[in-house]
């Protein structure tokens, strides 16, 4: 079975202290359903078209994992928080 992995970009933060709630919550739900956080924070570098956005990546067993984790009561607390404090582009892809 393949790896999955979530891909968050955070294209604006627009309440800073929404995103500290989210992320109290967040991480424990992510951990909790098996998530492995593998990296985040700004890029080191960007090209092409790339923007000097957050971005979040995190490694599940599977895309069933992954789905489960977003769609449990715990995350769901977690993006009731993050409510319009953000706005951001979260995919879930499979590995290779």
């Amino acid at each position: 079975m393949a790896k999955a992995y979530w891909v968050s970009a955070y294209r604006s933060i627009k309440d800073a202290d929404k995103l500290a709630a989210y992320a109290k919550l967040a991480g424990p739900a992510i951990t909790a359903g098996g998530g492995r956080f593998l990296a985040r924070g700004l890029p080191a570098e960007v090209y092409e078209h790339g923007l000097q956005q957050r971005v979040v990546l995190i490694e599940f067993d599977s895309v069933e994992q992954a789905k489960a984790t977003h769609d449990s009561p715990d995350y769901q607390v977690a993006l009731a928080a993050l409510g319009d404090g953000v706005e951001r582009d979260l995919r879930i892809i499979e590995g290779a």
